[in-house]
């Protein structure tokens, strides 16, 4: 497997559609393009089942059904980018503390859960294989450090968390005999986590090839951790290993703004400030490139490593696009408020300009893992 440089731009179609435009250099530029300059090969895309309200109303955060998920994986691979798949296996976000059954699926029996775990996944493979998605490889959930599907998937119920992401595997297999499969957890810095996870999931598990993990500098402990539970991983399992979603901040300025919301609608920000004391690197264009050279010069460490995704490097504040609409933190029993999290977080800053973090991805030596 090759070393993978990669990017989550699950957003794009939206945030287009809201007028979002990018410049390398002053120039506004195509987003895809800014993707090649800067050595990106890879780009991961999340799949909800239904993100919508039996209402019709949208759940919002990129919109991604099925058709707009293909219709961003069309475009990626037209522009000659491989493509991750992400399974939810719900309507809307799934991580530690959210794992919701989609809708259509709220009263099955376990038994009931395990066939239509199977038969999606099926259905959705087999249609991009049908399209020529460059498919290469593929999600199976998300973030599962509390498991999927709750409660019948919930930790500590292995039993049944095994069972459905075997499911999962099996349906991929169907469609791809030899395409890469991803397991994710969450809380990269937690060796703790990663052991007790995969110790029982193996023992039960089908075979995949890849372990997945998110890494936040402001949730998931310091770098030391991360390296060292990947090292640690690497040598137990003998997988390979991706940082499955990383970011880190350059800005703590606001971008209200920018997004043209009211105090009571948004959210703000994901770093807060109690959490940015915290970090390694100040939230500066400078400390996020720094940041950016650390963690890949770690990858590139750890025996097995193949790469990594930044997570939602494009989603910068552009009104109308926000983490949830009132239709999903209905969904999701959230008491919100909706808005963008992320912008602080981009590769971009606010008004689209690509950042120095950027030249440190393009310039860094990729791993030879051939």
């Amino acid at each position: 497997m090759k070393y993978v440089k990669g990017m989550d731009l699950s957003t794009l179609i939206e945030l287009e559609k809201l007028g979002a435009k990018y410049y390398d250099q002053g120039e506004e530029t195509d987003i895809l393009e800014i993707m090649k300059r800067y050595d990106v090969d890879t780009i991961r895309i999340r799949l909800w089942n239904n993100p919508y309200s039996d209402k019709g109303e949208p759940y919002g955060a990129g919109g991604n059904d099925f058709n707009t998920t293909l219709a961003i994986a069309k475009r990626v691979t037209d522009a000659g980018f491989g493509v991750l798949l992400n399974f939810h296996y719900s309507d809307f976000w799934t991580d530690p503390g959210k794992q919701i059954k989609p809708k259509a699926w709220k009263n099955y029996s376990v038994q009931e859960l395990e066939k239509a775990v199977y038969e999606y996944t099926v259905d959705v493979v087999k249609e991009f294989d049908k399209n020529q998605i460059n498919l290469t490889m593929v999600q199976v959930g998300n973030e599962l450090s509390n498991g999927l599907l709750w409660p019948e998937g919930q930790v500590p119920n292995y039993d049944n968390i095994a069972c459905f992401v075997n499911a999962g595997i099996r349906g991929v297999r169907e469609i791809y005999k030899e395409i890469p499969i991803m397991i994710h957890l969450d809380n990269g810095g937690n060796n703790e986590l990663y052991r007790r996870w995969f110790d029982e999931y193996i023992k039960r598990g089908e075979d995949f090839q890849i372990i997945g993990l998110s890494y936040y500098p402001f949730w998931h402990g310091t770098l030391d951790m991360l390296e060292n539970n990947m090292k640690d991983i690497a040598e137990r399992y003998g997988k390979d290993l991706i940082v499955a979603e990383v970011s880190m901040g350059y800005t703590m300025e606001d971008y209200k703004e920018y997004e043209k919301l009211s105090d009571i609608d948004r959210k703000g920000y994901a770093t807060k400030p109690s959490l940015v004391e915290k970090l390694e690197y100040p939230m500066t264009k400078e400390g996020q490139a720094d940041f950016t050279k650390d963690i890949l010069e770690r990858i590139q460490r750890v025996p097995n490593a193949k790469g990594f995704f930044w997570w939602e490097p494009a989603w910068i504040p552009i009104p109308g696009s926000g983490w949830a609409t009132p239709a999903s933190l209905e969904y999701m029993n959230d008491k919100g408020p909706c808005g963008n999290e992320w912008a602080n977080q981009a590769l971009f800053d606010y008004k689209g300009n690509v950042l120095p973090a950027f030249e440190v991805i393009r310039d860094f030596p990729r791993k030879f893992t051939e």
